[in-house]
């Protein structure tokens, strides 16, 4: 992943240097455990511990004879150890301790990733609370439909966000998995007691029925919960994007002093910002499509998934971390108008009312074809330039089934969002 797009969080994990650390942490435990079960002697384990280190270049050098970045990784600790180094790597197969080492790495950035989705699930709260009652219009294929308030609209994504979070946890859950099962996973020369000994010291469970490796469709769909994750992040920036145009102008991104909107034009405030978590969405449903690619592999193991994995694990990591926090940032800097929002929503005069007609006239006694031409017939009459509550109220067929103040009520703001408070509570949101 290139540097722009990293997050300090993630590198902690993804790093070079943490994944090799990562790596001897599962060597050492698999030592430990051999050690508890009497197979390596009480002196060789504490040697293992004391003396473990690893050198990067010193790695680099080894595997240009090996050719296999752990072997080359498994000789540098033996080095470093000395005649105890014999006990390193015994009767494990490298990816006993490179998927062990990666259900721990996955682990953690799901905790990250689901702290990072908890501070955005604040400033989305945040902001239906503060806007639960500003009038909004609803769109619908881009087209005026009904009023509606911000706050509802932002209580909508932290209703889905809170399902994504969940999704993290269970994902999260579903992936802290090890193995220390051996070349095919029958256990030949470790045995069910040292893989357990070996997960728990890690924090982690025993895969049930691995192979060589761990099955492959706990990490797909753990790639796919980051996709998922990442759509959801997209309708939000792209809704917010859409809410900045011109001729819209209901929200803006903070824009700094200094800062450029354009090489040519001066005077562009673009929504860049919203555009790079909707750009960074499309890496992720890629990469989770490549992990789904990787599930089904020849026999009990063959090396179709390594490479891909390099990439798409700490890079969808990565991008789904730094598109929580850029969303975040994008919240956290909005500014709203809700006098535009009020403008926009009056744009069609009361012609957003148009439901509100038809279905009085239904209670009325009119069925329901009736009355849709009743109202349609006086919101034509609104594109040509007359006052749609007007001519609703002067129509033979209204006068005749709807009191004055009946027709008033129709077309109330207040009466509309009557209900908006209830999709609020029960997103978790508190009204202001």
């Amino acid at each position: 992943m290139i540097e722009r797009y990293t997050t300090p969080a993630m590198n902690a994990i993804w790093s070079r240097e943490a994944k090799y650390q990562r790596w001897q942490e599962v060597e050492i435990a698999i030592v430990e455990a051999h050690a508890q079960l009497g197979a390596v002697p009480a002196e060789a384990l504490e040697t293992v511990r004391a003396k473990s280190s690893f050198d990067l270049a010193r790695c680099d050098e080894i595997e240009k004879e090996t050719r296999h970045d752990l072997m080359a990784f498994v000789r540098n600790l033996s080095e470093n150890i000395g005649e105890a180094g014999r006990y390193v790597h015994m009767g494990v197969t490298s990816y006993d301790v490179i998927d062990t080492a990666l259900g721990m790495m996955l682990r953690d950035s799901g905790d990250v990733l689901i702290r990072s989705a908890e501070a955005l699930g604040t400033e989305i709260k945040r902001l239906a609370n503060e806007h639960a009652m500003t009038p909004e219009i609803g769109r619908t294929h881009g087209i005026h439909a009904e009023p509606i308030t911000f706050g509802f609209k932002a209580a909508n994504w932290y209703a889905e966000l809170s399902r994504n979070i969940e999704r993290l946890k269970q994902a999260r859950e579903d992936i802290a998995v090890g193995k220390v099962s051996g070349a095919v996973g029958i256990h030949a020369i470790t045995s069910p007691e040292m893989e357990t000994i070996v997960c728990e010291r890690l924090g982690l469970r025993p895969d049930p029925a691995s192979t060589q490796i761990i099955n492959r469709d706990r990490h797909a769909n753990f790639l796919n919960v980051l996709a998922l994750l990442g759509a959801g992040l997209e309708r939000i920036a792209t809704e917010l994007r859409n809410l900045q145009r011109t001729e819209i102008l209901e929200v803006q991104e903070a824009f700094a002093q200094g800062q450029t909107g354009s090489s040519a034009m001066p005077h562009k405030r673009n929504p860049w910002n919203s555009e790079t978590v909707c750009g960074l969405a499309r890496l992720l449903r890629g990469n989770s499509h490549a992990m789904l690619e990787s599930v089904a592999t020849w026999h009990e193991r063959d090396l179709t998934n390594s490479s891909l994995e390099r990439i798409v694990f700490p890079d969808s990591c990565q991008l789904a971390d730094f598109m929580l926090g850029r969303l975040t940032t994008i919240l956290k800097g909005l500014v709203v108008f809700p006098e535009n929002m009020a403008k926009n929503l009056r744009q069609m005069g009361d012609l957003v009312f148009s439901e509100h007609v038809m279905i009085a006239l239904i209670h009325a006694g009119m069925s329901r074809e009736a009355a849709y031409k009743v109202a349609q017939r006086n919101a034509a009459k609104a594109w040509e330039g007359f006052d749609f509550k007007s001519s609703v109220a002067e129509d033979p067929d209204v006068r005749e089934r709807l009191t004055p103040e009946e027709v008033e009520e129709l077309f109330s703001l207040d009466h509309h969002l009557r209900h908006a408070e209830h999709t609020l509570l029960a997103t978790g949101v508190r009204p202001a």
